[in-house]
């Protein structure tokens, strides 16, 4: 299944790793709720990123669909680099909990009537991937 994707305007410039020690990358696929994927970009582009940098996650790149797809009025599909999946589990153990991120969350889910994502966590997909020998990126 291909899918074509443009950056969103707070995606990183994606730069090549070549040499790099070996990261743990985490595909996550966000569908959110009916009429909420500028919220959802909103709350990543306000609040998110700079969440996830505290916490030590690396951004890679942030895409929407390109217009003319299936689902391109609901899915926003990211990628990040961790030192390794305990590293990931424990980046995002804090993020939740960061005072921040729940202030963030609750004034966006209250301005849209409820959760920015289809099914709360259902809408919420991760996928963890480890580069090939080839790779240029690490």
């Amino acid at each position: 299944e291909s899918k074509f994707l443009e950056a969103t305007d707070y995606s990183p410039v994606i730069k090549s790793s070549a040499g790099a020690a070996p990261r743990a990358f985490e595909l996550r696929t966000y569908t959110a709720s009916k009429g909420n994927l500028d919220a959802l970009n909103a709350r990543f582009r306000d609040h998110t990123l700079k969440l996830f940098t505290r916490h030590g996650i690396e951004h890679v790149g942030y895409w929407t669909l390109q217009a003319d797809q299936k689902d391109a009025d609901n899915k926003l599909i990211y990628l990040l680099a961790h030192k390794s999946r305990e590293a990931a589990d424990a980046s995002f153990k804090a993020f939740r909990a960061d005072p921040e991120w729940v202030a963030a969350k609750e004034a966006s889910e209250k301005k849209a009537g409820g959760s920015l994502t289809e099914g709360g966590m259902a809408g919420v997909e991760s996928v963890f991937m480890k580069p090939t020998d080839y790779s240029p990126m690490k």
